[in-house]
Order: structure tokens, then sequence, then C-alpha cells
């Protein structure tokens, strides 16, 4: 999720990758962090044996109790005002803009639509189950909010769960999902980078499972990456991870993304996920 600067994307009329992070791929770029033997640990740990949670008929509430906050990237004005997007917000590690553009694919359909969509259908489905969940942004028309605000919007909720959601824009090439996790910096996230790991496995699990989707070919070890370098993450004071669904710029993963049912069937596996993690 490579992002260009916003001024530029202003006068070319384009929708750059954009998910804060350096080289191909953005938020999801690049080579993996060198894992510790904690992180190695948990990226050799397969689905095999984990049975994610089904969808629960409606009358059980199996998540009575629990909070989530639902984290769409970016926003489908975010192209409108180069100003607010670039302004920089120390995410601890770093200094980086406070918001970008996102990706799209080929065909224009943008990453900020495609995150905006899964999240209002995973809304539901974990209001069902008895969650309380909140949005960090409710409509895809306006600017931001900036990754520091994310964060802050998950820490306000204590919540038990954070995921914030993503599509890549790596190379054509380049095809698979990914789940991004904190490291510690010595900062508010070292407390549950742990937990974090946790729910990142688990929902790895579950999306494997329930889209059929392969692991990333192109980022992480077994579809698991964890990086110091995302304010969403670093500033975050809850158990909380990225998903980079795929990659928008894949013709074949496009596609899958465009179809509403296939983003239906995305919701059910995050949905999933976040249920074997909190019901743990």
């Amino acid at each position: 999720m490579r992002a260009l600067p916003a001024s530029v994307l202003a006068v070319c009329g384009l929708i750059a990758s954009a998910c804060g992070g350096t080289g191909t791929g953005g938020a999801a770029s690049g080579q993996a962090a060198p894992a510790t033997s904690v992180e190695q640990t948990a990226a050799e740990q397969t689905p095999t044996g984990q049975s994610p949670a089904k969808q629960s008929p409606p009358d059980a509430k199996p998540l009575e109790g629990k909070v989530v906050v639902i984290d769409p990237g970016h926003n489908g004005g975010n192209y409108r005002d180069p100003k607010a997007v670039n302004r920089k917000v120390n995410v601890l590690t770093k200094w980086k803009p406070c918001d970008t553009t996102g990706t799209e694919t080929n065909n224009g359909y943008t990453e900020a639509a495609f995150t905006f969509d899964v999240a209002k259908r995973l809304v539901k489905l974990l209001e069902a189950r008895g969650a309380t969940v909140k949005l960090t942004r409710t409509s895809n028309d306006g600017v931001g909010p900036c990754i520091t605000e994310r964060a802050a919007i998950g820490n306000k909720a204590n919540a038990d769960a954070a995921i914030s959601i993503h599509g890549d824009g790596a190379a054509p090439a380049n095809h698979g999902f990914h789940v991004i996790m904190p490291k510690k910096i010595n900062g508010p996230v070292d407390k549950v980078v742990g937990a974090s790991s946790r729910l990142g496995i688990d929902v790895r699990n579950a999306f494997a499972k329930g889209t059929g989707l392969p692991y990333s070919t192109y980022v992480g070890r077994n579809a698991l990456d964890y990086r110091n370098d995302l304010g969403g993450l670093n500033l975050s004071t809850v158990p909380k991870i990225f998903i980079e669904c795929g990659n928008m710029r894949n013709a074949a993963e496009a596609a899958k993304f465009q179809d509403p049912n296939f983003r239906q069937k995305i919701a059910l596996a995050l949905a999933n996920g976040l249920q074997h993690y909190l019901k743990a």
C-alpha cells in the first residue's frame, strides 16, 4: 500500500497505493522484520487442528460483553485534502503522514470503499453475536481520521480486540493475504504484543479457512508479519492487528474483492477469527 504524496494525487487525479509503509506494498510491503524466538514460534503455527468459530444462531450471544473496534483503512475523501492527509504525526518510532489515500484495483475500485464495505458487514455479524462494536469512521466520503486518532479510538473504548482492515497494492504478480502485528518498542503497545500475536494467529487461521485465499507470497512468514513502524499498532494499548486481505493489484484477487458475496465471506471469516480469540 505505497502512497504517492497527496498533493501529487490531487493534481494527477490518481489514487495511489497507501497504507503508510515503504517499498512495494506499503503497510504490508518489504521484508518482514527479523523474527524473535517468540515471533518465530508464532509464525510457524498453522491452522491445523483449530476449529474457527462457526456463525452463531440468531439467539446465541457468544460475544456478549465484548468490545471490538473495527478500523476500515483510509477514507474515500482523503484525496480531496492533501494538506490534512500529509500532516506528519509521531508514531513513536518515526514521523509519518496523518493518513494516506489507499490503493485501488486496476479498474478503479478503491481500497477505502472495499475496507468500509467489509467493515459494515463485519459490524452486523459481530453485533448479532452480542458484541459492542465501534468503527473508526462511519462513512466513506470523509477525510481521515489520522492514524494516531484511529489508535486512540480503540484505546478509549478499552476494546477487547481491534482490527484494521486493508487491501494491499503490491506488484501484480504478488498475491495472498497477511496479518500485521506489533513488536515491542518500549512504548504503550508493549503490554499487548503477546495478545495481539494470539489475535493475529486466530484471525489468520480463520481467514485462510473461510476465504480460501493463500498466504502472502511476498510478505511475512506463513502470512504473519511483525512491524514497529505503524502508528495504528505502536500507539495501541489494546490487542490490535492489521489484515491485508490480499493484493488489489492482482487481477484474480481484485475480481474477488469486487464481488459482494466474497466480501461477505471475508467479513464472516474475520468474525470467526475474532470470536475464536475472544472466547479463548
